[in-house]
């Protein structure tokens, strides 16, 4: 049988492992201890008799020993899963340990309560957005700096060989290539590709202007000997007489605003260019019939 009084005489006045004296009180360190503090009643070592409320990831369990247990260290603690629901935990504890000491009661139901606060706010601790404090190692921040410098230079000399090597190339120095890498000339291959292909667009469109402007030089040209034809017409018109010496009255009305009309429908029709802009301006002198100059004699 088990002898608590020997086991608590022998550990009270002696050493025990579990025990923190301070100057005030003394604890127990002890994982089954009930209340945490090195006292007779609640020492887990002197009592054959005990319970505890333990907690495991999250979850409540009751554990209960009896002396028939003590023999059988692998056996000795019987678990019992306690529900989530406080009230529901409460009549757990109480059905389970109906018959055991009020103390050993009381307590357990003391320590359920305060594991199902600390949970709780374990969490909305969780759940809550905290700070983080980040210790800032600056050893290793340097040395990756350092690394970064390095790696940064040997990638400049690496660029610049490739490009000597591919210039080298153009130019034909090697007749041959020898253990060259086969992906730097492709991409070399398909760079060149590209710049090719965008000169040849920028030439085919300067192509196209310049064989817009002769047509459009053209329309123009045409357009202005128009015009010099029909004020030469004019001025013919203005110099005919008749058989008597005075000036015949030519109606030039709808078929003149007609023509006008029309060259300016055309020359407004041509399209604005970036070409300097022509300007015609007429210049009518007043026609003196030949009977008034020979009456003025």
């Amino acid at each position: 049988m088990q002898h608590d009084d020997v086991v608590w005489s022998i550990i009270n006045k002696t050493h025990c492992s579990h025990k923190v004296m301070t100057k005030t009180q003394q604890f127990c360190r002890n994982e089954y201890n009930l209340t945490g503090l090195c006292s007779r009643s609640s020492c887990p070592l002197a009592n054959s008799k005990y319970a505890t409320i333990r907690e495991e990831n999250g979850i409540i369990y009751l554990y209960m020993r009896t002396a028939e247990r003590i023999m059988f260290p692998s056996q000795q603690w019987e678990k019992v899963k306690l529900s989530r629901n406080f009230e529901k935990a409460i009549y757990q504890i109480n059905e389970n340990l109906l018959y055991w000491p009020a103390f050993i009661k009381a307590k357990c139901k003391q320590r359920f309560v305060k594991i199902t606060q600390y949970l709780i706010r374990m969490r909305k601790l969780k759940l809550r957005r905290v700070k983080e404090l980040v210790p800032i190692q600056r050893k290793i921040e340097r040395r990756e700096r350092r690394r970064e410098e390095k790696a940064l230079v040997a990638a400049r000399i690496d660029n610049a060989i490739e490009k000597q090597l591919l210039d080298r190339l153009k130019k034909g120095t090697y007749n041959d290539i020898y253990n060259f890498p086969q992906m730097a000339f492709d991409a070399a291959l398909k760079a060149e590709e590209v710049s090719g292909e965008s000169e040849s667009e920028k030439s085919d469109d300067e192509e196209e202007e310049r064989e817009m402007e002769p047509e459009l030089e053209k329309e123009l040209e045409t357009n202005i000997e128009e015009v010099d034809e029909f004020v030469e017409a004019d001025s013919d018109m203005s110099d005919v007489e008749s058989d008597s010496g005075r000036k015949e009255n030519a109606d030039v009305g709808s078929d003149f605003e007609s023509e006008t009309s029309d060259i300016e429908d055309m020359s407004v029709n041509v399209p604005a260019r970036k070409k300097p802009r022509v300007e015609i301006e007429y210049e009518t002198e007043p026609a003196v019939s030949i009977s008034k100059k020979k009456i003025k004699h």
